[in-house]
């Protein structure tokens, strides 16, 4: 089985997850969000499987928001807001058998494992 892993090249916690995986043998096929994701069309099933925690809060792009930005992020508007900041997508994002699955935490490499 193949998994996906969405995330920025230079993304420390990305290069860790991809390191991880490989180490395990585990398949894995790397899509940068910047410049190799349809963004159009993964946020809207993204947003539709795991909602707010999409969003990376702890992000400087988020820092950098205008509190009406921020305001934005739990309402119906949150999709432009991620389309728009890209760097506001919680990484790595791993898509694995339908399922999606956000940010290299205890949670997600049971999952995978």
């Amino acid at each position: 089985m193949t998994l996906k892993l969405f995330g920025l090249k230079n993304c420390d916690t990305c290069k860790k997850a991809l390191a991880e995986l490989e180490a395990a043998g585990q398949a894995t096929e790397f899509v940068d969000i910047r410049t190799e994701a349809d963004l159009p069309g993964k946020v809207p099933g993204w947003l539709k499987a795991v909602g707010g925690k999409l969003v990376n809060r702890a992000s400087t792009t988020w820092r950098g928001l205008s509190d009406e930005d921020k305001a934005r992020a739990s309402g119906s508007s949150l999709e432009g807001l991620l389309l728009g900041n890209p760097t506001l997508i919680k990484r790595p994002i791993i898509e694995l058998d339908g399922e999606v699955l956000v940010g290299w935490t205890p949670e997600t490499k049971a999952r995978i494992g």
